[in-house]
């Protein structure tokens, strides 16, 4: 085969000059990525060796290997990992196979340079960090069971160039032509690539190791009585502990041990939020290592291959995805599951249906949702911090996983109209601050604290007291149904059907004055539901306003305005319904009304009236208006009759 020279794809091509220019505050990270590209590649042939005689462990064992010529200003990363062939080359180095990718690029770009993310790495393609510290990066590669070689050329321009090559043995190798700057020529220096093996790459579970030339006394040519003389002696040397962490007592690992491990596995560029360590014995014996992240990142809503737990069996690696062992709400997480139990010849179908594995995930989620749990008890600075990132997945829980449903509820959190923005509370803490005489809980959904916050239906609970949950979260209006009672307390929307805040005593006293309000504004009332019966489902007189002229509400089982907004954005058929239009009967325009109706009820002024309480009841719920220029045109009509 000649040599072929091809241009990257445009995401790449951008990602290319995002990682040279701007992306990474500190280069020391591409030797992590490219030792943890290596080490995958060397898990990946073990595991594929429990099957495959052919594949034998490399003389010398499996390791990864840095050259460093300070002469040539070169810097190699060898590893005799699994390998690629042709195919694999041009997936995993001259593409992008990631649907979030775009959005990516779109955070990166738009981002300041101190808030990019050092994330290349969840990508799968960390091998780009070279072009950091080089001007050209070339890759030696043959894939484990086959004969071709083949290499990889480029200089970061836009193209590279794949040609035939010759590799004695399967593996990797990876040459960087450094920069000439100081900085990067400092990559050949012993001490520095020591130093950033040593802080992350040292939990990995192979030998990271390199020549190292020591000066020693020559014994057969020093002389008794004179100076003594040294001979320069090369010996290979390992750089990293090699012992893998989650095998560790967890008294004694520290904090950064722990962080350098994340950091380095997963490509995140903080500390986690929350470490997990535990060892399950009993019926299902496994050691667990898992993580939050400080924050979510933005491909946590789709984008499904990437997510899962990292599976190994005895300490051999098995896949870096294992959805098995985590359900959907919960795959924030990230972490390690080391299993004695499974066989190593495991696959994703048997997986799947593995009694073992399914217990091995009960016992996961459930040691994170206790975690949370004394989290939200021990630590709620923590967990609200935690919760802004991670709230929305969490809720999911409510609808997929119903045997924890019970656990999920209480760690959910709502802002409401006793919290300041963008503070939370659970609805433990809710019910503990109910009113002695309230009996259910209370929530308004929309699509802003600002809209919910400025509501007309909040007026009446207002003034007696009672919080209003602020539900603005999109997934709410899911989370609510599936949750239906907390603490045998029931939900109650307060802009769906009517609602009762009156004690027996006060009902009997309102009674008589609301048939006496009925009786006097029955004429007002027919003739609004005459005019707006295309728009309404009834006109009432409401118990629910003090200050506000009107308001929408829905059926107990109807639609409501921000269901609506929500099924019109997803593009689904919306079935025809209408909402009842409530009226403060103690509001002044209920007497113009009154006299207007009074004095002629064909006056044509009371259908625009009754269209322009319509529209306001509109606006105050966020709700955009049918018709903004015949509004417009009534209110200055209005005014102009002032």
């Amino acid at each position: 085969m000649s040599t072929q020279t091809k241009s990257f794809k445009t995401e790449v091509s951008q990602l290319l000059d995002l990682v040279i220019h701007s992306l990474y505050s500190n280069k020391d990270i591409f030797l992590r990525e490219l030792i943890s590209n290596a080490s995958d590649a060397i898990d990946r042939a073990r595991f594929e060796a429990v099957a495959n005689t052919d594949i034998q462990e490399p003389e010398g064992g499996w390791k990864v290997k840095l050259i460093a010529d300070k002469e040539a200003k070169t810097l190699q990363i060898v590893d005799n990992g699994i390998g690629m062939n042709a195919e694999e080359l041009e997936t995993n180095i001259g593409t992008i196979a990631n649907s979030g990718t775009k959005a990516f690029l779109k955070q990166l770009s738009e981002a300041d340079a101190k808030d990019r993310p050092e994330l290349i790495g969840q990508f799968g393609v960390g091998f780009y960090a070279s072009f950091m510290v080089a001007g050209k990066v070339e890759l030696i590669t043959r894939r484990a069971g086959e004969d071709k070689a083949w290499k990889w050329v480029s200089e970061g321009d836009g193209t590279y160039e794949v040609s035939e090559a010759e590799r004695e043995n399967f593996g990797t190798t990876i040459t960087l032509h450094l920069h000439e700057n100081e900085d990067a020529t400092d990559y050949t220096q012993e001490y520095k690539l020591r130093e950033i093996v040593k802080q992350y790459s040292d939990y990995i579970a192979f030998p990271v190791v390199m020549d190292v030339t020591r000066k020693e006394k020559d014994e057969e040519a020093s002389e008794e009585g004179e100076d003594p003389v040294y001979k320069d002696i090369t010996s290979e040397e390992t750089l990293n502990s090699m012992q893998a962490i989650w095998t560790r007592n967890k008294s004694d690992i520290e904090d950064e041990e722990y962080n350098a491990f994340y950091k380095g596995a997963f490509h995140d560029y903080e500390d986690p939020s929350k470490v997990i360590h535990w060892a399950a014995e009993g019926t299902t014996e496994f050691k667990g290592l898992l993580f939050f992240p400080k924050k979510a990142p933005f491909d946590l809503f789709y984008n499904e291959d990437a997510k899962g737990l990292h599976l190994y069996v005895k300490r051999v690696f098995i896949m870096n995805d294992c959805k098995e062992l985590l359900p959907s709400y919960l795959r924030f997480v990230k972490g390690v599951v080391d299993s004695s139990d499974l066989s190593l010849n495991v696959s994703r179908e048997i997986l799947q249906n593995n009694p073992l594995v399914r217990r091995i995930g009960k016992n996961v989620t459930s040691k994170v949702l206790s975690t949370l749990k004394t989290m939200q008890d021990k630590e709620p600075e923590a967990y609200a911090e935690f919760w802004t990132e991670f709230g929305r997945v969490i809720k999911e829980g409510m609808h997929t996983d119903h045997a924890n449903k019970d656990k999920i509820s209480h760690l959910l959190q709502f802002e409401s109209s006793k919290t300041e923005a963008g503070k939370t509370i659970s609805l433990k803490e809710y019910v503990n601050r109910m009113q002695p005489d309230q009996k259910e809980i209370y929530f308004l959904s929309g699509e802003s604290r600002q809209v919910v916050e400025n509501s007309p239906l909040l007026e009446a609970f207002e003034s007696r007291n009672l919080e209003v949950l602020f539900l603005t979260d999109t997934i709410d209006e899911w989370v609510i149904p599936a949750l239906d009672t907390y603490d045998e307390k029931p939900l109650k929307a307060i802009n769906r059907g009517g609602v009762d805040l009156d004690s027996e005593d006060e009902k009997k006293e309102k009674e008589e004055a609301k048939k006496q309000a009925e009786e006097t504004y029955k004429p007002v009332l027919d003739a609004l539901k005459e005019s707006l019966k295309d728009q309404v489902k009834d006109v009432r007189l409401s118990d629910r306003l003090t200050d506000s002229s009107s308001v929408l509400v829905a059926d107990d089982s109807g639609i409501d305005a921000n269901m609506e907004r929500m099924m019109k954005a997803m593009g689904q058929v919306i079935p025809e319904t209408k909402r009842t239009l409530e009226l403060n009967p103690g509001h002044a325009v209920m007497e113009k009304l009154k006299a207007m109706v009074e004095a002629d009820a064909s006056d044509e002024r009371i259908a625009e009236y009754g269209e322009l309480l319509f529209d306001q009841a509109l606006l105050t719920e966020g709700t955009p208006l049918p018709n903004p220029a015949a509004f417009a045109k009534r209110v200055s009509k209005l005014m102009a009759s002032v």
